[in-house]
């Protein structure tokens, strides 16, 4: 794979995983809030489509070679997001301020960097 889709594929998990936890800014704070927020207010099914949104960037990580142990850390915060995301206000908290997909994202991208230097 070159390096100009290894880039393309690297944008589009930082684009989804912004959408997904970062989208809207709360005014006057620093929070911020996405998608998966929102589907955390509905019980299970939301939780669980967060779940399946946030295979996105894992799947951009295993089309960029990515080695199975970073995917699996990545499957290990989507699991501990879902996990958390079970329990009732917890978890809407937890959606807010545990951000899976941007720190997905990071782990690539850091992961990339590191096997292009």
């Amino acid at each position: 794979m070159d390096a100009s889709e290894v880039q393309a594929r690297l944008r589009r998990s930082q684009q989804l995983a912004t959408l997904l936890d970062g989208a809207w800014g709360i005014p006057n704070t620093r929070w911020r809030f996405g998608v998966d927020a929102l589907l955390g207010l509905l019980p299970v099914a939301g939780d669980l489509l967060s779940a399946l949104l946030g295979l996105g960037v894992v799947w951009q990580a295993r089309q960029i070679g990515a080695p199975r142990s970073l995917q699996l850390k990545m499957l290990a915060n989507i699991g501990l997001d879902f996990l958390l995301g079970s329990v009732p206000i917890i978890g809407d908290i937890a959606d807010v301020a545990f951000r899976k997909n941007l720190r997905n994202a990071a782990l690539l991208e850091a992961w990339v960097t590191s096997e292009m230097s």
